[in-house]
């Protein structure tokens, strides 16, 4: 089993930053990639950046490449999620996935909110 959980969500306006942080507990040796996933209302939940257990390896979504940068601190069971230069579109629920054989444990989710 592992358990995640994320922070860092909140209200931000257009062109601004946050950064959002996933802690990972429980079979880490088991996790074999973490990701980053968003759900706007009305939407289906989409990959917005992944990296693998060893961070050398990343993926993005094309409408966050160049704005978004995700990166992990082994020492620290974390992964985070630099977001830079936000847009209104980029409202959503975030959730930190850890992809663990077939499964995916899902945190909690945290808000973002990109407005004037």
């Amino acid at each position: 089993q592992v358990q995640v959980v994320e922070s860092g969500g909140g209200l931000v306006q257009p062109g601004g930053s946050l950064r959002l942080s996933c802690v990972a507990s429980g079979s880490i040796s088991s996790i074999a990639a973490m990701g980053w996933y968003r759900q706007a209302p009305g939407k289906q939940r989409e990959l917005v950046a992944l990296v693998i257990s060893t961070g050398s390896i990343t993926n993005y979504a094309d409408s966050v490449k160049g704005r978004f940068t995700i990166s992990r601190d082994n020492a620290k069971n974390t992964v985070y999620l630099q977001m830079n230069s936000l847009k209104p579109e980029d409202t959503a629920v975030y959730f930190c996935g850890a992809h663990s054989g077939a499964i995916v444990y899902w945190g909690q989710g945290t808000q973002v909110t990109v407005s004037s």
